[in-house]
C-alpha cells in the first residue's frame, strides 16, 4: 500500500510541475503576443549592428522607400538605426494625434553630428533640443521677425527685389528675343540667385549692386548648397554612438566643420559692419534726409542683450538665427517655385489657365504685387498642389520623444525618434482621388477647406504644432509672389517643347533632381 501512495505521490507531482510548466509557458507567449502587438512592425531583413541602415542608402529617395514599407506593414511601424529606433507614421489621423494630443512628447529633435557642427552646436534653434533656450528664440523670431507687422514693412522690399530680378532677366531675354528663339534659362539658379538675394536683403540688409558683391553672394550661396547637402546625412556616431571614437570615417565630420566655418565668416563679416553702422549711425540716420532701413539683424543686436543666453553668447546666437532664417527662406522658395513650373510645362493647359488669371486679375498693364496675391485664387491652388505632390521636406525634420506615447495604437518609449512622411500621407488614395495626379482643382472644390499652415493634416508642409515652420507665413508669400511675377511677365517652354524629367534628388530637401531649363520669351513689354 505505501508503494501504491507512494507512485501517486510522484505522479501527483509530475503533473503539477507539468501543469505549472504549461501555464508559465503559455503565460510567457500571451505576453509576448501581448508586447508584440503593443510595438510597432518592423521590416524583417534588420543587418547586425547597423541594423535598417541600408534601406535609407538608395538609389530610391527614403520618403519613397518608406512609403513602400507602409503599404506593407501599416501607417505605423519602427526601424532600427544603430542603435537607435526609429517611429515613421504615414497617417494624416496619427500625424494629428502627434501635433495635437501627444505634441509635448515630440518637441525635441535628435541631437545630430550633422546639427552639432552645422549650427553653432545646436544654437540654430530648428535644429536643437526643445527648451527655455528654444522657447525664447521662437518667441523672438515670432514677435520681433516674422510677425505680420514686420512681414508689412518689409513688403515693399519683397516686391523691389522680385522686380530688380525679373527686369535683369526680361532684358536679357528681349535681346536674344530678336531671333525669334527666346532665351534659355536654368532656372533653378535663376530662382536660387533671387531668393538669397532677397533673404540677404531682408536678414543682413546685404545688395548684389557691385562684381564684388555678386562674387560674395556667389560664394555664400555655394556653401548654403553644401550645407543642405550635409544636413540630411547620417554619420558613423550618430547611428552607432559606440563607435564615436572611431576617427572621422569617410571625412564627412572635417566637411561639415569647412562649410560651417565658411558661413561663420560670411555672418561674422555682416554682424560686425552692422555693430559698426550702430556706433556711426545711432539713431539709424545715415544723413540729415535719409534714414537707413532695419534688417532683421537689426533688430536681433536690438532686442538680445549683451550677456548670456542659455550658455550661447549674443553673437553667436544672432549668427545662428541669421543663418537659419536665410537657409530656410532660401531653400523654401526654390524647390517650390522650381516645382510649381516644372509641373506647369508638363500640364501646359494649367499654365495657360493660370496666365488668363493673371491677365485677368493684375492686366498687362503693370506688375504684380502682394495686395494681387489675395485675388490669384488658382494660382494658389497650383502652388498648393505643388506642395502636396513635390513637397520641398517629404520626410518631415526628425524629433524624439521625450515621454513615452501611444502612437497609432503602439507603445512607443521615450528616446525614440520620429519621422513623418508627408510624402506618403499627400498620396493618400483614401484623402485624394488620383493623388499621382496634378489636379489644383481640386482646391478650389472637394478640398477648397485645406491650407497649408498645420492646420489639417491632409497637407501640412510647414510641419505642424509648436514645432511648425515659424516662417510659413513669409515662405507662402515669397513663393506665390515669384512665381506670380516670373508667368507674368514671361512665356515659357521647354527646349524642343520636351517634358521635364522629374526625378527628385536625395537629401534633406526635395530639389528637381536634374537641371530645368526653360526657354523664356517675354510676355509684358518692357516698359512695363
Amino acid at each position: 500500500m505505501d508503494y501504491v501512495h507512494a507512485i501517486i505521490a510522484v505522479l501527483s507531482t509530475i503533473f503539477c510541475f507539468s501543469y505549472l510548466i504549461i501555464i508559465i509557458i503559455s503565460t510567457t507567449r500571451r505576453r509576448e503576443k501581448s508586447n508584440a502587438q503593443k510595438n510597432p512592425p518592423e521590416p524583417s531583413n534588420a543587418w547586425p549592428i547597423i541594423g535598417h541602415l541600408r534601406v535609407l542608402a538608395g538609389p530610391q529617395p527614403p520618403h519613397r522607400v518608406l512609403g513602400a514599407l507602409a503599404d506593407k506593414l501599416g501607417p505605423v511601424f519602427s526601424l532600427r538605426i544603430g542603435s537607435h529606433r526609429i517611429v515613421v507614421v504615414s497617417s494624416p489621423e496619427i500625424a494629428k494625434d502627434l501635433f495635437t494630443v501627444n505634441d509635448a512628447a515630440v518637441l525635441s529633435r535628435p541631437a545630430l553630428t550633422t546639427a552639432k557642427y552645422l549650427s553653432y552646436n545646436f544654437a540654430l534653434s530648428a535644429a536643437g533640443p526643445y527648451g527655455a533656450y528654444w522657447r525664447r528664440m521662437r518667441k523672438i523670431q515670432m514677435v520681433e521677425l516674422l510677425s505680420n507687422s514686420r512681414l508689412e514693412l518689409h513688403r515693399h522690399l519683397r516686391e523691389s527685389v522680385v522686380e530688380e530680378s525679373v527686369k535683369g532677366l526680361h532684358r536679357k531675354v528681349a535681346a536674344a528675343a530678336g531671333g525669334g528663339q527666346g532665351l534659355e534659362v536654368e532656372l533653378k539658379r535663376w530662382v536660387g540667385d533671387l531668393s538669397l538675394g532677397l533673404m540677404l536683403r531682408m536678414i543682413v540688409g546685404k545688395q548684389s549692386s557691385s562684381a564684388a558683391a555678386r562674387g560674395e553672394y556667389s560664394r555664400f550661396m555655394g556653401a548654403v548648397e553644401e550645407f543642405f547637402g550635409y544636413l540630411g546625412m547620417f554619420v558613423v556616431r550618430d547611428a552607432i554612438p559606440c563607435l564615436g571614437w572611431m576617427q572621422d570615417v569617410g571625412g564627412h565630420e572635417k566637411e561639415m566643420k569647412r562649410v560651417a566655418k565658411e558661413l561663420d565668416d560670411h555672418l561674422q563679416a555682416w554682424l560686425v559692419q552692422h555693430k559698426r553702422n550702430r556706433v556711426d549711425h545711432p539713431a539709424g540716420l545715415i544723413n540729415s534726409t535719409e534714414t537707413r532701413e532695419q534688417d532683421f539683424m537689426d533688430v536681433l543686436l536690438s532686442v538680445l542683450e549683451e550677456d548670456s543666453h542659455h550658455g550661447y553668447d549674443r553673437d553667436t546666437v544672432i549668427k545662428a538665427t541669421s543663418l537659419s532664417m536665410i537657409a530656410g527662406g532660401i531653400d523654401t522658395t526654390t524647390a517650390s517655385v522650381t516645382w510649381a513650373i516644372a509641373l506647369l510645362l508638363n500640364h501646359r493647359h494649367v499654365l495657360r489657365k493660370a496666365q488668363e488669371e493673371l491677365d485677368r486679375c493684375v492686366s498687362r498693364d503693370r506688375a504684380v504685387t502682394e495686395e494681387d496675391i489675395a485675388k490669384l485664387v488658382y494660382l494658389q491652388a497650383i502652388v498648393k498642389e505643388s506642395m502636396r505632390l513635390c513637397p520641398v521636406g517629404p520626410l518631415l525634420n526628425p524629433r524624439e520623444f521625450t515621454a513615452d506615447c501611444d502612437v497609432g495604437g503602439y507603445r512607443v518609449p521615450k528616446g525614440t525618434w520620429l519621422m513623418v512622411n508627408a510624402w506618403k500621407i499627400n498620396m493618400d488614395a483614401d484623402v485624394w482621388a488620383d493623388p499621382t495626379e496634378f489636379r489644383p482643382e481640386r482646391f478650389l472644390t472637394t478640398h477648397k477647406h485645406i491650407d497649408v499652415k498645420g492646420q489639417n493634416f491632409e497637407l501640412f508642409p510647414f510641419g505642424s504644432g509648436r514645432r511648425s515652420c515659424p516662417g510659413m507665413n513669409l515662405a507662402i508669400q515669397m513663393v506665390l509672389l515669384v512665381l506670380a511675377s516670373f508667368l507674368h511677365v514671361f512665356e515659357i517652354s521647354t527646349p524642343g517643347d520636351k517634358p521635364v524629367d522629374m526625378r527628385e534628388s536625395v537629401g534633406l530637401t526635395n530639389m528637381i533632381a536634374a537641371s530645368l531649363d526653360v526657354v523664356v520669351n517675354p510676355r509684358l513689354l518692357p516698359n512695363i
